[in-house]
């Protein structure tokens, strides 16, 4: 009986290390998610800068082409679950940054930090369930590693009218 046991706990922990070793890339299939291409800068910066094993992500907005949740303000010309939306694309609009810059998403060691902007009306006081649109996505796509410090924060207004606009710190294999 107790080989039976032991040979059951064995398949058991075997099967569960297979299903860990999905590739993030994987994920974003099984989410039916493709990574858009990489846009050139609207201004003098750059996407992406690498020091050491940190990737820093300047400011991004939604993937185009844009969403109808893209562009104007929350709680005005957006509801939450559309800015949550909004947010999740932006993720995606990242992971493809990210992927240009360190070329597989399987090298994330983890997302450090998060900053995430909603341009918002006056006394808006949703903007955590706004970017949970992003760090939910984070998590679907890279597990216990996509768990991150954030702060969520409302704005007067962003750049071109965007709705949310977020920041991002990531840990890379050297």
């Amino acid at each position: 009986m107790n080989r039976v046991l032991i040979a059951a706990v064995g398949l058991s922990l075997s099967a569960g290390a297979g299903a860990a070793q999905a590739t993030p890339e994987a994920k974003l299939r099984e989410l039916g998610i493709t990574l858009p291409a990489v846009g050139r800068p609207l201004a003098n910066y750059v996407p992406a800068v690498r020091t050491g094993n940190l990737v820093y992500l300047a400011g991004h907005g939604p993937a185009q082409p844009w969403a109808p949740s893209a562009t104007g303000v929350v709680g005005r010309d957006l509801t939450v679950e559309q800015g949550y939306e909004a947010a999740k694309n932006v993720g995606i609009n990242m992971l493809a940054t990210l992927k240009a810059e360190i070329g597989e998403l399987g090298r994330v060691r983890r997302i450090v930090k998060v900053l995430g902007m909603v341009n918002a009306v006056d006394g808006f006081a949703q903007q955590p369930e706004v970017i949970n649109g992003f760090s939910d996505l984070m998590v679907s796509v890279f597990g216990d590693r996509g768990k991150h410090a954030r702060s969520a924060v409302g704005m007067g207004s962003l750049p071109r009218n965007l709705s949310v606009e977020i920041e991002m710190i990531v840990e890379v294999e050297p």
